[in-house]
């Protein structure tokens, strides 16, 4: 298990950058799509933040206004997930949970409506115009938007390092069965570790610019 643990690719270099994945009010508040350890995960995602601040970026996910709304499959799921809309639920609740909320700035936002962050040029463009050659993921949902998050990374070519114990799901059972698969198909392209190996790799990088 040590082993899965590791870096397995060298030090972090300088030009890394966390992604936290929708740490948001509706995941962690009572509604329908509560994901019951998001609290349990955030003293080590605001551990991340808090290494650097302004090395961290917060995607958010903004669902549909109200029912109806969508294009193709997506229009059928708010029609299911009619209590998830902006109208039914509020925008607030779109809102960083509060204390991440507290390191933007300088810490920036990119907001998506579906899953993968990366479907919004912005991000890239963003990290391209940085230098950014390697990921700290962290957030939820493990088998969602982190994964939607971890393999684009890997697909542009980024060294991406998943966070495992700052990662939430609504399913530990797919929670663990998606990091098998990190570690098992894609170990060539994907590294897991703990927190505190991360943040001690991540800050011995940038002290050393």
């Amino acid at each position: 298990m040590s082993d899965d643990l590791d870096l397995h690719h060298g030090p972090i270099g300088p030009n890394c950058v966390h992604l936290c994945v929708d740490m948001q009010r509706m995941f962690a508040e009572d509604t329908d799509w509560r994901t019951p350890w998001m609290e349990r995960v955030l003293p080590r995602v605001e551990a991340l933040c808090r290494a650097a601040p302004d090395r961290t970026i917060f995607t958010r996910f903004i669902p549909a206004e109200r029912p109806g709304q969508g294009e193709g499959t997506w229009r059928r799921y708010y029609e299911s997930w009619e209590s998830m809309t902006l109208e039914q639920m509020g925008r607030d609740m779109a809102d960083l949970l509060p204390s991440l909320a507290a390191f933007h700035p300088p810490a920036e936002i990119i907001d998506k409506t579906v899953y993968s962050p990366w479907c919004e040029p912005e991000l890239d463009v963003r990290l391209r115009e940085r230098g950014v050659d390697t990921l700290i993921v962290s957030g939820g949902e493990t088998d969602v938007c982190v994964l939607g998050t971890v393999l684009g990374g890997v697909d542009r070519g980024y060294r991406v390092i998943v966070a495992v114990d700052a990662l939430c799901s609504s399913s530990d059972e797919m929670h663990d069965a998606m990091l098998a698969v990190y570690r098992r198909r894609y170990g060539q392209q994907i590294e897991t570790v703990l927190t505190e190996t991360a943040i001690r790799e991540w800050i011995g990088a940038q002290a050393s610019i």
